[in-house]
């Protein structure tokens, strides 16, 4: 049955809600993150977070793990091991880097899965002006703390490769499995990937306090978001979805000041709004050639 106008409208900002709601989870997930990685250790509190939401979805969507093929099996190892990389590189930036340039630097990674294939010069000019953007944060920083940290910057890359598998990734996944399977399959591929790691840092003994925070952030990010993010792409265009999330590294911005007290320069904004201008661009580029 055809909906009316009004329920139509009503529809699409009910996915505006829902994915700006999503953007603000993740990045305030990510700065509360920061305290309990100080105080329990950055590969631990990562790999709990996976543990959890992995649990959490698989009791929900309850995988049928023995049946699948080998070609999904790759697929969702593929998509876990690109979590696990983009969850704890990310994190392990954060240490040294403030939010709004290691989400920057880690926004690189969809934004050159976008751009990749530009049949024209001239669409090369987002991801310059994301570098650009990216220049002027680098900058700020290093007139703040005198210094940047290359370890940092390193690890904020391979987030940003992470993040770039894990689109690519998703996409196969999502024609690979029913539902929600694939994704839960994958998150026990990356929750496995990282649970070792986590176990070294604490000697085995994981206290019942940090078991606690992570449950937590484990709903800010990523449950809640992709509860939230599938539903609003059932009610938008791919396009205009991409566009909303093009404000994910101003979203860190904001929750990095507000939570964490990381002040920022007027060029250090405006790098940050070189950035989501690239995205935009991007974005624009892509749906056209695809047809919107």
């Amino acid at each position: 049955m055809t909906r009316s106008p009004i329920a139509q409208r009503r529809s699409v900002w009910l996915a505006l809600l829902m994915t700006l709601v999503a953007i603000m989870s993740v990045q305030t997930g990510v700065s509360l993150s920061l305290p309990v990685i100080q105080e329990f250790g950055v590969l631990s509190t990562s790999s709990l977070r996976l543990c959890w939401a992995a649990l959490v979805l698989a009791l929900f969507v309850r995988p049928p793990i023995h049946r699948y093929s080998r070609d999904q099996y790759r697929a969702a190892l593929l998509l876990g091991a690109g979590m696990a990389v983009m969850t704890m590189a990310f994190f392990v930036a954060l240490q040294t880097l403030p939010q709004y340039l290691t989400v920057a630097i880690e926004f690189c990674g969809p934004l050159m899965v976008a751009a990749w294939g530009a049949r024209r010069v001239w669409a090369l000019a987002w991801p310059l002006l994301a570098a650009a953007g990216i220049g002027l944060l680098l900058s700020g920083n290093i007139a703040q703390t005198g210094s940047i940290s290359l370890y940092g910057i390193a690890f904020a890359l391979l987030a940003a490769t992470g993040w770039a598998t894990y689109i690519v990734m998703m996409k196969r996944v999502g024609t690979a499995f029913r539902g929600l399977e694939g994704l839960a399959t994958s998150l026990i591929v990356a929750a496995l990937l990282t649970l070792p790691l986590g176990l070294i840092e604490t000697g085995g003994r994981i206290p019942p306090l940090q078991l606690g925070y992570t449950a937590g952030l484990a709903l800010l990010v990523p449950l809640a978001p992709y509860i939230l993010e599938i539903n609003a792409l059932r009610r938008l265009p791919a396009s205009a979805f991409g566009i909303l999330m093009s404000l994910e590294p101003a979203a860190g911005a904001l929750t990095g000041w507000l939570i964490l007290s990381q002040r920022m320069t007027f060029l250090q904004v405006l790098g940050i709004g070189l950035v989501v201008l690239a995205s935009l661009g991007v974005i624009h580029q892509q749906s056209r050639r695809q047809g919107g």
